[in-house]
């Protein structure tokens, strides 16, 4: 019994395991068939698997003015001095991502929240977005020259050594990573950080 619990233990570890995501952010060093090398922002080497079907995304700049109330947007934001939320980075994002207000890990103490956009007004520091998601809503001040990005379907010939890349990967039980979307850099303008 003892060797049985054991052995189902393991296999629930090896599947969480399986599914856990790591973030991948850096740039393109190359592309050998469906094997994306990136060197990392820390400086890693790293290899991210593209599954047959992965999605190419090609970052353009865009404005608030651009984005429509009901767009699925995600915010990365950090606490203002004055404890309001103020955005590091605006970027349209396809539905299917979380949504919600979470902990992000571009700088110490960010956030990112995936939520519809619901309002834009004038404040001061620059516009306030009212974000809204099922168990919630965030204002965040978006300051004047904020980077704020959409994203164009690509092929995989936007892959190209020296394009900054941001994907979040499966890690697979053998430490392997796989990605079912790339979003990639264009003309300068870069994916979420």
């Amino acid at each position: 019994m003892r060797s049985l619990a054991l052995l189902a233990l393991s296999l629930v570890t090896a599947v969480a395991v399986a599914q856990s995501n790591v973030r991948v952010r850096g740039t393109i060093t190359g592309l050998n068939g469906d094997v994306l090398s990136v060197k990392s922002r820390e400086g890693k080497d790293m290899r991210v698997h593209l599954t047959p079907d992965a999605q190419v995304a090609v970052a353009k700049r865009t404005t608030l003015d651009d984005i429509k109330p009901g767009t699925y947007v995600g915010v990365t934001s950090v606490d203002g001095p004055d404890g309001r939320l103020v955005a590091k980075e605006v970027h349209l994002i396809p539905p299917q991502a979380p949504a919600g207000h979470m902990p992000w890990d571009l700088l110490p103490g960010s956030k990112m929240t995936n939520a519809n956009l619901a309002a834009v007004a004038q404040a001061a520091g620059g516009n306030e977005i009212t974000l809204k998601y099922k168990d919630g809503e965030q204002k965040i001040i978006v300051p004047p020259g904020t980077p704020i990005v959409a994203f164009d379907s690509g092929e995989r010939s936007a892959l190209k050594r020296g394009e900054t890349i941001f994907t979040t990967a499966r890690v697979e039980a053998d430490g392997k990573l796989v990605s079912q979307r790339v979003q990639v850099s264009k003309d300068g303008v870069k994916p979420a950080h």
